[in-house]
């Protein structure tokens, strides 16, 4: 049994074994990473072989921290991303390029409906009900959106969200509060099995996650990485932000939002954005801390997000879908239910 994994932003890992009753045999560990000792390469093998098929990869993980020496030096990868490599060897995870992914570029819809339908999606992947599925959002209105665990009275200038039309929803995901306007932010969803990040550690699985997308605005000629935990940035600035929910079912939930011509003062009159919040950018003004990527490409919104859907599919396929009757009407319900509700917005005040 063959397994590969590349680590985001280091090495690759290759790993080759044999499954006897129920037990890891003949593993050898190899790729273009940096390891020393020298024979800390046979110390792996000897703590990998002999583990239960069925190890998870952070079980692999921590049999091999326990066996090397104190002095060893991982460079490139991690006794985790062996675990990783193993799975898949192993065919309990997976890559993108095994599954066949449907891609929905739909008709303009008002935020809440986009947040509502981040619930219902990942729910179908986690039931078996859809495939893995890339969803781009196209806005017919502009909305704040907060992290599930944010504060609406640190977060929020109400006064001003109101003068500016701008509604405030809260969306299942966690991390900080995006500002977008129908033509000023390129959104996407990724909709994905648990299998296709198990064993990675979740600052990994950002940037696994979004490493086509990092791909795809290399191609356009920006000089793009990913800075973690879950920025997409360039050396010209920050392009963006992701963020995740993980379903009971296993199912994942991975969105981001990139700016394309962001209304920095707007944004900065309708959130507070707090010197805390500023002190680890390297910046003083939340004007600078966004580059557009207008600027950066001179294309149009519609051409850059051709871009990003063609990258995708010379990866990994993928053919275009739409959403279902079905979809759409529970996306109505949890937000009849759930979304549109003061309870829910103002779950953390």
């Amino acid at each position: 049994m063959h397994g590969e994994y590349k680590v985001p932003g280091g090495k690759l890992v290759v790993v080759d074994l044999e499954e006897r009753d129920g037990r890891i045999a003949d593993f050898r560990l190899a790729g273009d990473f940096f390891l020393e000792p020298d024979d800390a390469l046979g110390t792996i093998d000897a703590a990998v072989n002999g583990l239960p098929a069925t190890a998870s990869a952070v079980e692999i993980g921590e049999a091999i921290k326990a066996a090397l020496p104190k002095d060893a030096v991982l460079l490139g990868f991690t006794p985790e991303s062996v675990g990783v490599a193993i799975r898949r060897a192993l065919q309990h995870a997976s890559t993108f390029g095994d599954y066949a992914w449907t891609i929905i570029d739909d008709e303009p819809r008002l935020p809440i409906v986009h947040v509502a339908l981040d619930e219902v999606l990942t729910e179908a992947v986690g039931a078996g009900r859809r495939g893995p599925t890339l969803r781009f959002w196209n806005l017919s209105g502009p909305a704040v959106y907060l992290g599930s665990f944010q504060s609406y009275r640190n977060e929020v200038d109400p006064e001003n969200a109101e003068r500016h039309g701008i509604p405030v929803l809260r969306r299942i995901t966690g991390g900080g509060a995006m500002f977008s306007e129908p033509d000023n932010a390129i959104t996407y969803s990724l909709y994905v099995p648990g299998d296709l990040v198990q064993g990675m550690s979740f600052q990994d699985s950002y940037a696994f996650l979004d490493a086509w997308v990092i791909e795809a605005l290399k191609g356009l000629g920006i000089e793009a990485f990913y800075a973690p935990l879950n920025d997409i940035s360039s050396t010209k600035g920050k392009i963006g932000g992701a963020a995740q929910k993980r379903l009971a079912s296993g199912a994942v939930l991975h969105h981001a939002t990139m700016s394309y011509d962001i209304d920095a003062a707007k944004m900065t009159e309708v959130l507070r954005i707090g010197k805390e919040k500023l002190s680890d950018k390297g910046t003083t003004s939340a004007k600078k801390r966004v580059d557009p990527l207008k600027s950066q490409t001179g294309m149009g919104k519609a051409e850059v997000q051709e871009a990003l859907k063609a990258t995708f599919r010379r990866l990994y396929g993928g053919t275009d879908g739409a959403l279902t009757a079905d979809e759409l009407a529970e996306a109505e319900e949890r937000i009849r239910t759930k979304f549109a509700t003061e309870q829910w917005l103002h779950r953390v005040p």
